[in-house]
């Protein structure tokens, strides 16, 4: 789901002016992690509980990990110790958490229905097409996201899914719509 990450460009400048030079860093993250589990044959559960990633200066930065011993930002190190940071797996990596939100704020919808189909494998019914969508920037409705995402999900057609997905997407609302704890 990284394929094309380096080219997301609909993130909102005003409210991230620093994603575009990260997206890179973020999605080469992720490839190092990966490569490192299988090469090493690492278990399973890693992908979700890892304690460790891979990052650079400007990463390390961006997650708040001390960047003593990074000799410039195109050194990539192992970081151990990432849970202790509220990170930890691919649920705690910024390009995971980046590619499932909106362009100024996070969406525990599309996070928890991500979740759900890719890492649990469920199968979920496509939203209704009269659903109305929820504004891309919470501030203009005085309401929080999750306050939004209740409204919407009490919804007859909606409240079976999102009954299914909402508790996943609420779990990652620490992060920002680019990552970053907020």
């Amino acid at each position: 789901h990284l394929y094309d990450f380096e080219s997301l460009d609909e993130k909102s400048e005003r409210h991230f002016p620093e994603f575009r030079g990260l997206r890179g860093a973020m999605r080469e993250e992720s490839v190092r992690f990966f490569t490192d589990l299988f090469r090493n044959n690492g278990p399973v559960l890693e992908i979700l509980d890892a304690d460790h990633s891979f990052l650079n200066a400007d990463l390390a930065r961006f997650y708040g990990v001390s960047t003593n011993g990074f000799s410039g930002s195109d050194e990539w190190r192992r970081v151990s110790g990432l849970r202790s940071l509220g990170r930890g797996g691919i649920l705690g990596q910024a390009s995971t958490l980046a590619r499932q939100s909106g362009a100024s704020r996070t969406s525990p919808i599309l996070r928890g229905n991500w979740i759900s189909e890719v890492i649990l494998g469920e199968k979920l019914p496509k939203p209704p097409k009269d659903v109305p969508r929820l504004p891309e920037d919470e501030s203009l409705e005085q309401l929080t996201v999750r306050h939004l995402t209740e409204k919407h999900s009490t919804d007859p057609k909606c409240s079976g899914c999102h009954r299914r997905i909402d508790a996943y997407g609420f779990s990652l609302e620490s992060f920002d719509a680019v990552g970053q704890i907020g």
